[in-house]
């Protein structure tokens, strides 16, 4: 049985998650999915501390209506 390619992680440097800001909607785009999760670590392949922040500029950006709660 032969194995399943795995796709390489997205390699996030620490000064480009620091200028993520909640007022740009484009760039928080690429981290929730089509149906407007907040996508994990495990796929953004940001550390711990990364994914915090991004989760923190998603729903500041969500509470101010710069990008919708859920996606129908």
């Amino acid at each position: 049985m032969a194995r399943k390619f795995r796709q390489r992680k997205k390699v996030l440097d620490q000064e480009k998650v620091k200028r993520i800001d909640y007022k740009d909607a484009n760039s928080l785009k690429s981290f929730i999915s089509e149906r407007g999760k907040i996508l994990p670590r495990r796929v953004t392949g940001a550390n711990a501390e990364q994914q915090r922040i991004i989760a923190k500029n998603v729903k500041r950006a969500r509470q101010i209506a710069i990008l919708p709660y859920q996606v129908n």
